[in-house]
């Protein structure tokens, strides 16, 4: 409890990070309760009623029903918060006190709004970008941490999803899955599940989350125009990252080199490995808070793009590439057990590396807003203009006269795949389809012809 002399000395340094004044009790009694859960998101400290902005005591009358009022307003800050408000005479005048402790439970929250100091005002936190750095700050309310009330372990805990994840993290089959739910954090206390669970374990996540997908899109040409290519994949988020990493494989030109007897090397025009780096970041930090947006990747004709919500933390931007912090800590700690995340921040100097090795431009980072990751791809010649084919298109074209199943064995591509690559080789004039569907053949150009 203050003292006279105790009030008379923070009159005299004024309102600032640690102490408020008000004349009387405003009208609107819930701004209160605004300052009060803005303090305690804090350090905690005083609200003076009864001394105006000039720092003077002028003294307030404050009676039952204004405080019943405001012993109401601060009763609704959630989490409950228990503060102190007494009466202190200074200098013959009446200055009201409520004294405000650092919250143990941040954020404290009133009105559905979360609230936190800046030098002497009382600020809203508007973005989901400023929530997430308060949360990180005081390492709370993550949101796969969150409670998922909807969930029954017991009843909505896919079996499959489940024994894939033990199987890849090396855990015992005998374990009692509540016990092990408990041991990998994914219950509260009081053994209600989060919400990484559901994504992680539960059956269809994608109807509660539906923003926790992967849309992958391919373009045609270098800019969002022609959509050519348009999937979605929901579901559990190691599935998403497989079905990604597929789909992006399947939008890749490869090109295989055999030396002497030994295996053949695949050389994708970009490495797989920076998607499986960037699929997995984009999963482990997109900003789940942010209800409207989504991963994307998106493939041109020259780069792929993969991005996410969620900007970077200034901590983590100041030794961008060095130091990491994960949105989502425990789905990032549950790919590590699977063994699908090798180390933090290992993502982005692993990404570099690999485009440095396979003789192409480092990645480019965007980090505002959306952090994306651009890969540029190698510079195709004009197939149309100078007779250049990439390797597959030139084994294609070195066994067009063979049978589709030849094709297939020396190509290793898909029929579909085969069929694209054909189609390219006739708009490139260099083959062309003479006869009926059903006995005509292809034939090479003269041009083209040995």
């Amino acid at each position: 409890m203050l003292k006279a002399l105790q009030i008379q000395e923070l009159v005299k340094g004024g309102e600032g990070y640690n102490v408020d004044f008000k004349r009387t009790v405003p009208s609107k009694v819930k701004e209160i309760s605004d300052e009060v859960a803005s303090f305690a998101n804090a350090a905690g400290s005083y609200v003076l009623i009864g001394v105006d902005n000039d720092n003077r005591i002028i003294g307030a009358e404050i009676d039952n029903n204004k405080r019943s009022a405001i012993q109401d307003t601060i009763g609704e800050i959630f989490p409950a918060l228990k503060c102190e408000f007494y009466l202190v005479d200074v200098e013959g005048k009446q200055v009201w006190v409520i004294d405000v402790p650092s919250g143990k439970d941040k954020p404290y929250i009133t009105g559905d709004v979360i609230y936190v100091r800046e030098g002497a005002n009382c600020q809203k936190l508007r973005s989901a970008e400023e929530m997430w750095a308060f949360f990180a700050e005081f390492a709370k309310i993550f949101y796969d941490a969150i409670p998922c009330r909807w969930l029954d372990i017991d009843k909505d805990v896919e079996p499959h999803n489940f024994q894939i994840f033990m199987e890849m993290a090396n855990l015992s089959h005998t374990l009692p899955l509540r016990r092990l739910f408990e041991s990998l954090e994914l219950l509260t206390e009081e053994g209600i599940a989060k919400n990484v669970t559901a994504l992680f374990f539960g059956r269809e996540p994608e109807h509660k989350f539906p923003h926790a997908i992967i849309r992958c899109l391919r373009f045609k040409g270098f800019d969002k125009v022609h959509i050519i290519d348009d999937k979605t994949f929901g579901g559990l988020l190691y599935q998403q990252y497989l079905n990604a990493l597929s789909w992006i494989e399947s939008k890749l030109e490869v090109e295989y080199i055999i030396k002497g007897t030994g295996p053949r090397e695949e050389i994708w025009e970009i490495p797989l490995d920076v998607f499986k780096e960037s699929i997995r970041n984009a999963i482990c930090h997109r900003d789940l808070y942010e209800e409207g947006g989504t991963i994307m990747m998106e493939v041109y004709d020259d780069r792929v793009e993969t991005s996410n919500p969620g900007g970077l933390l200034p901590v983590v931007a100041a030794e961008f590439g060095h130091k990491s912090m994960s949105r989502n800590p425990l789905i990032f700690g549950l790919f590590t057990r699977m063994q699908v995340v090798e180390k933090v921040w290992s993502g982005i100097p692993r990404m570099r590396g690999l485009m440095k090795e396979a003789g192409l431009p480092e990645p480019k980072f965007d980090t505002q807003g959306f952090f994306t990751v651009t890969f540029t791809q190698r510079v195709k010649t004009n197939s149309s203009t100078d007779g250049t084919l990439n390797g597959t298109e030139q084994l294609v074209f070195d066994c067009i006269k063979a049978t589709l199943g030849t094709l297939i064995q020396q190509t290793n591509k898909s029929v579909r795949t085969i069929r694209r690559i054909v189609k390219r080789l006739i708009d490139c004039e260099i083959i062309e389809y003479k006869g009926s569907k059903k006995t005509g053949d292809y034939y090479i150009l003269n041009s083209y012809n040995d």
